[in-house]
């Protein structure tokens, strides 16, 4: 039985599990905003949305407008934030990754399995399994009663540093940006305007991620991402906690399918 997988979300933790879950044999589906805010764009099947198609480790997304009949060579994503395909596309396992610390309408009825990742959902009552996400001793750990630990607000330490390597929007407005993500970045360079205001890295490195242009913003909105350790690999490559984070994801279903737990 090849098993149908669809995934809410497409940025780059969600395109993490669906690479692992798409090489180990799985027909997966992702379900994307009309305009996601994905800061890994690099990284993200997301970036689908905007580029028609991305190729991300060697597995590639492509967006369509309706299901495709056959998709067993890659991934395709579709515009359907309230996952209307879900009736459609009967999926055997749903996994919720949209990462916004709260339910969106992710129910336990969605499908056998139903497979959430990190803070705001309750293993047991609004889906079956629960994903850690926050970085130390126990991220990937799956819970099966309960949920994950509550979102401190305090951004993973990457290269020694937390808080300094995420840019975030001024004010409220449009944002825009002459750098490519890859690009070197100095602390105090401007980097790109929310409106007319300023947006300057507080930390130089490479420029992991940054927002597409043109975006309305929210201000404190994450808009960008450095990394001081500033290794051009990184760019183009599934992180090591999205790599985790879909191992986790993986071994859920092969218990529910292969133990039949």
């Amino acid at each position: 039985m090849k098993l149908k997988v669809l995934i809410r979300g497409g940025g780059d933790l969600a395109t993490g599990v669906a690479c692992r879950l798409f090489k180990s044999g799985m027909n997966v589906l992702i379900t994307e905003l009309a305009k996601p805010l994905v800061i890994r764009r690099t990284v993200a099947f997301a970036s689908a949305v905007y580029d028609g198609e991305i190729i991300i480790e060697g597995v590639k997304g492509i967006l369509y407008k309706s299901l495709p009949e056959d998709f067993t060579d890659f991934i395709p994503v579709l515009i359907d934030p309230e996952c209307k395909t879900l009736k459609e596309f009967n999926p055997h396992v749903m996994v919720d990754v949209t990462m916004r610390k709260y339910n969106m309408g992710t129910k336990i009825d969605m499908a056998p399995l139903v497979i959430a990742l990190g803070p705001g959902f309750t293993a047991g009552v609004d889906v079956h399994r629960v994903i850690e996400t926050q970085r130390g001793h126990f991220l990937g750990c799956i819970i099966y009663k309960g949920s994950a630990e509550a979102d401190t607000g305090i951004p993973g330490e990457i290269g020694g540093e937390s808080h300094k390597r995420i840019v975030r929007a001024p004010s409220d407005g449009i944002f825009i940006s002459k750098k490519n993500i890859g690009e070197n970045v100095s602390e105090g360079e401007v980097i790109g305007y929310v409106d007319n205001i300023e947006v300057y890295a507080i930390l130089s490195g490479i420029l992991r991620g940054i927002i597409k242009n043109g975006l309305y913003v929210k201000k404190n909105l994450k808009i960008g991402d450095i990394d001081p350790r500033a290794k051009k690999e990184y760019i183009t490559t599934i992180s090591d906690k999205a790599r985790a984070l879909g191992g986790s994801v993986l071994q859920a279903i092969m218990e529910k399918y292969n133990r039949n737990a």
